[in-house]
């Protein structure tokens, strides 16, 4: 019914599952998430990434936050071969991102114009991650993404105006848990504009989770709460909103195989 088109499975909080990743995929299962795209932050963590991968109706992606500053850099050649494994559907995730790290845009602009040129070339989405950084986001997207498989602005919090840049490029828009936060009125306005065929949802767990579960750790099974929220803020049924951005789910990550579970 759901897809959580982010998160981050190895990174949750596995203590209410006894440690047992495979239990907290079930409880997602169970609240109605068929599908979850688990997202790669550096190298060092892809193969744990991959690993998780080989769940019933799990993805990965393969790239480099641009916040991870420690980490081995990937050259382009490399993460292209990485990312011909058949359970890589995305590249990323990968971005700009001046709000924590300002002091690194010339880094930042170089690996990320590296992942865009490969996103390219596999002919892959690209998940990227943007903040404070709308100018040259959007100039780094239009200079080196290739529109047919385009990608998504994930955890999406900024303006109308870069979403309809984005989307003109045939990007979706992608929205998390902020979406219910009590301060996040500006982004519920950007929100109701978002077409629904250009949109879809996510967690980001284990971080950012939505209203009513905030302060605890998120994680995949609370798409549906993103979705529920979702749905009432624009006047459409939550069923009619689950399968919209599921469909748009296998419409962008186009290499994602679903089976039935």
């Amino acid at each position: 019914m759901f897809v959580d088109s982010h998160c981050h499975l190895d990174r949750l909080d596995l203590e209410p599952y006894g440690g047992d990743v495979k239990a907290a995929v079930q409880a997602a299962r169970q609240a109605g998430v068929d599908g979850i795209l688990c997202v790669c932050i550096d190298l060092e963590n892809f193969p744990s990434v991959l690993k998780l991968s080989e769940l019933d109706n799990v993805w990965a992606s393969v790239g480099i936050h641009p916040l991870e500053d420690k980490c081995r850099e990937a050259t382009a050649d490399e993460l292209f071969k990485l990312a011909q494994h058949e359970k890589v559907v995305a590249i990323g995730e990968t971005g700009l991102d001046y709000f924590y790290a300002g002091d690194r845009k010339e880094e930042m602009q170089s690996r990320f114009v590296t992942h865009l040129d490969v996103a390219a070339q596999a002919r892959l989405p690209v998940i990227i991650h943007t903040r404070d950084a709308r100018a040259d986001t959007l100039n780094l997207m239009k200079a080196h993404v290739c529109q047919e498989s385009a990608g998504v602005l994930h955890c999406f919090t900024e303006s109308w105006e870069m979403a309809k840049a984005a989307m003109d490029m045939n990007f979706y828009i992608s929205l998390s848990g902020i979406v219910t936060f009590r301060n996040a009125d500006a982004l519920r306005e950007v929100a109701k504009k978002v077409p629904l065929d250009r949109l879809l949802i996510e967690t980001d767990s284990p971080y950012l989770a939505p209203v009513p579960h905030r302060g605890k750790s998120n994680e995949p099974k609370y798409v549906a709460d993103v979705a529920r929220y979702l749905a009432e803020l624009k006047g459409v049924s939550v069923g009619e909103l689950a399968q919209i951005t599921t469909d748009n789910f296998y419409r962008l990550f186009n290499t994602a195989s679903p089976t039935v579970v």
